[in-house]
């Protein structure tokens, strides 16, 4: 039985829902089938990632002018969570790929929108975005990797690590330093083929196989001047909003179709799980577990949709989306923990997808922000100490300018791709 996704319903629309179906389809149908390949290869998966990107879903928050689905954040969101219920590895990717998105939208100047949104929109391209070093971590101010001024070019020196789809990207945003402190910050767009950028070796982790998170090189990797982003200077507002704006929701998203696999997975353990001649659903104890899960991932669900409709909206957000994703994460990782405790010795067996789930779900911690981090933002806004709101500066460009009429047409023509990957 699903369980909790036809709540929210005043955020969602009848095109949201033809939206679902179609990724669920499409998830059940072609991402479902390559999961054991993906645990066991550990590596990413070329053939998938580029399958889920030519439908198009890459593109749904492009404008149709730009050739994308211009639903905006909330069906991001749908199509985020419904990959992940499936694979969170698949979801990871497409998340990923978003924060690429974000930084041309919002930064990129007409030559670099119509160069590469189309290309995005129509799956030809998946874009990311690249600002974590390994001395700095989060901390974006501490970053060392540079780009120098050589005639019409910059050259570009540094490591950059946990970037989302490393290994599958065609375009990388690139956050270095220019200059000394904040304003000393400024972003390129790199293509993945650019003399002197190189990838780390993908290293095995713990979880989201078939997603890939890793190292980028760049030893005097020349690019030309028209590939910086915005004016020179704007890299910390470049890393900075793609985060929040972005990366909080989408990892949202994400923990969101993990926690409802992991409650769909228990649940259908405890039902057809036999003890003292009845099912394991029927003892009290279960109950209260089932229970517990149930109004978690009902209430993750409800603080998701309501942050993205925010987005959608135009409105100051910030402070929702910081809040959307410490309450999917935390709330995720409980029912994880309620779920092997149901499971109990079953839940560690491989051929159980419940492991998986939970491997998957400690994933999505860290990047956009450890819980702690999002206690400390929100305990700022509620001591009145905010320095503004991304979502407010960038309000007009957030805000889903497009009728009914348009996102119906866009939900609709979504394809149900049944081609392999390769």
């Amino acid at each position: 039985m699903d369980l909790g996704t036809q709540a929210s319903g005043y955020f969602v629309t009848k095109a949201h829902d033809r939206l679902r179906d179609k990724v669920r389809d499409f998830a059940e149908t072609q991402v479902r089938p390559r999961i054991s390949e993906m645990e066991t290869s550990r590596t990413v998966h070329h053939g998938l990632s580029r399958l889920i990107a030519e439908q198009g879903w890459i593109g749904v928050t492009i404008g149709p002018e730009y050739g994308g689905m211009g639903l905006g954040h909330l069906a991001k969101t749908i199509i985020i969570e419904e990959l992940s219920r499936v694979s969170g590895a698949m979801g990871a990717m497409v998340q990923a790929s978003q924060l690429g998105v974000a930084k041309i939208l919002h930064f990129g100047n007409d030559d670099q929108k119509n160069q590469w949104l189309p290309a995005i929109a129509s799956g030809a391209c998946l874009p990311t975005i690249a600002v974590t070093e390994p001395d700095s971590g989060g901390h974006v101010l501490g970053m060392t990797a540079t780009a120098e001024r050589d005639g019409d070019d910059y050259v570009l020196n540094g490591r950059k690590v946990f970037v989302g789809n490393s290994h599958v990207g065609d375009l990388h945003g690139v956050v270095v330093r220019t200059g000394h402190g904040s304003g000393g910050l400024s972003a390129f767009l790199v293509e993945s083929t650019r003399p002197g950028l190189s990838l780390g070796k993908q290293q095995s982790t713990m979880g989201l196989h078939g997603f890939s998170f890793g190292e980028l090189v760049f030893d005097n990797c020349r690019v030309p001047r028209e590939n910086l982003l915005g004016e020179e200077g704007s890299g910390l507002a470049v890393a900075y909003s793609s985060s929040v704006l972005y990366g909080r929701p989408n990892l949202t998203a994400v923990s969101l179709g993990i926690h409802q696999a992991i409650v769909e997975q228990t649940v259908t353990f405890a039902v057809t799980h036999l003890r003292y001649g009845q099912a394991l659903s029927e003892l009290p104890t279960v109950k209260q577990k089932l229970g517990q899960m149930q109004s978690q991932l009902m209430t993750a669900r409800l603080v998701a949709y309501h942050a993205a409709h925010l987005l959608d909206q135009g409105v100051p957000c910030d402070t929702e989306l910081m809040n959307a994703k410490l309450v999917n994460v935390e709330s995720s990782l409980d029912s994880a923990r309620l779920a092997m405790e149901i499971h109990a010795a079953y839940g560690l067996s491989t051929d159980r997808p419940i492991e998986r789930y939970v491997r998957d779900a400690y994933h999505i911690y860290a990047p956009a922000g450890t819980s702690d981090v999002q206690r400390l933002r929100l305990a700022e806004a509620a001591l009145g100490r905010t320095r503004g709101q991304w979502s407010q500066r960038l309000s007009a460009e957030l805000r889903t300018p497009y009728g009914p009429a348009v996102t119906t047409r866009a939900a609709e023509s979504v394809p149900s791709a049944r081609r392999p990957a390769s």
